[in-house]
């Protein structure tokens, strides 16, 4: 790999972790790839031919009903199997990048060549980041190419879905760049290649899980409620393109309970008022209005515990190389 435009401690971390960023490319080149060809078929076979029922036959692409079904269900496992990029990532730096010089004693040599232990250590997270930041906008352009114009139409590529809502946005950039100030301070911290590479895989999944799980919380949701008719016509009361957090019916009291589990009659286990007549339905619900308001909520928690992350390596740098 050769970028003559780059000099000094930069260019050593490219040469020395080249196979690594090649095959990271070669990855990108081949889902780009991959893509291309599923758009291609979605177009060509869009729609299954013959009668699709259980007492009919069709002919099927590839096992699947049409190509556009493919490209679908590729997409919806693709956004999913992107969450584990922040976590490579973490995992590269923490363990290759920092983990390995810290354990071996490398790092003594590079700080008698003339390169300070700020500059060292600034060089490696600078371009880290940047190459992290730049890979994931990648397979985030890849995702959006192959995705477009079926998010929020298909069934399995909703904008709230998890996956899909982070390759949709800048949270998944976030991530990265947590991941890589995660893997920095773990590696000054444990100095031991495999502790350092589980530890970092650890805490940047639990922050991807936690968040992900209060995300929702982050901006209070609107609801929405209307008078129970007996055709059920209220359960269709707000829009298919919003994320439902809760939904059920209430008495005349305003009590909140789940028709399904307490009529006829209570269902052992469950909690019941006493009156269960039915007068209103209630949706709990984040309009796709909301979802740039959690992007930005969430993109800015993770870049203040990034910020944190990185800030703690060099103060740990700083007692260790006085």
């Amino acid at each position: 790999m050769s970028l003559p435009t780059l000099h000094g401690p930069r260019w050593a971390e490219l040469r020395l972790h080249r196979t690594a960023l090649l095959t990271g490319g070669a990855l990108v080149v081949a889902a780009l790839a991959y893509t291309g060809w599923l758009r291609w078929a979605a177009r060509a076979y869009p729609e299954p031919t013959g009668a699709c029922t259980s007492h009919g036959t069709c002919e099927t692409f590839l096992g699947f009903p049409s190509a556009r079904d493919l490209l679908s269900i590729s997409m919806s496992n693709g956004a999913v199997a992107l969450l584990l990029v922040p976590l490579l990532i973490g995992v590269f730096v923490a363990g290759p990048m920092l983990g390995r010089e810290m354990e071996s004693g490398v790092y003594k040599l590079s700080w008698t060549q003339s390169v300070s232990p700020t500059r060292w250590l600034a060089t490696k997270v600078t371009t880290a980041a940047a190459l992290a930041a730049g890979g994931t906008l990648a397979l985030m352009a890849v995702f959006r190419f192959g995705a477009s114009g079926m998010i929020g139409v298909r069934w399995d590529l909703h904008w709230a879905d998890r996956g899909v809502y982070e390759t949709t946005g800048p949270a998944l950039v976030a991530y990265a760049l947590l991941a890589v100030a995660v893997g920095t301070l773990a590696g000054l911290l444990v100095r031991r290649t495999l502790l350092a590479m589980a530890a970092t895989g650890v805490v940047t999944g639990l922050v991807l899980l936690l968040l992900g799980n209060a995300r929702w919380h982050l901006v209070p949701a609107l609801t929405r409620s209307k008078p129970a008719t007996g055709d059920s016509s209220w359960v269709s009361m707000w829009s298919t393109n919003s994320f439902v957090m809760d939904q059920g019916v209430t008495n005349a009291a305003g009590e909140r309970f789940y028709p399904g589990q307490c009529l006829p009659k209570p269902i052992p286990g469950y909690s019941c008022p006493t009156d269960t007549k039915v007068v209103s339905a209630y949706a709990d619900y984040h309009p796709r209005s909301h979802f740039w308001y959690v992007q930005l909520i969430e993109t800015g928690i993770v870049l203040a515990l990034a910020a944190a992350a990185v800030y703690a390596a060099f103060r740990i740098l700083r007692r260790r190389a006085a």
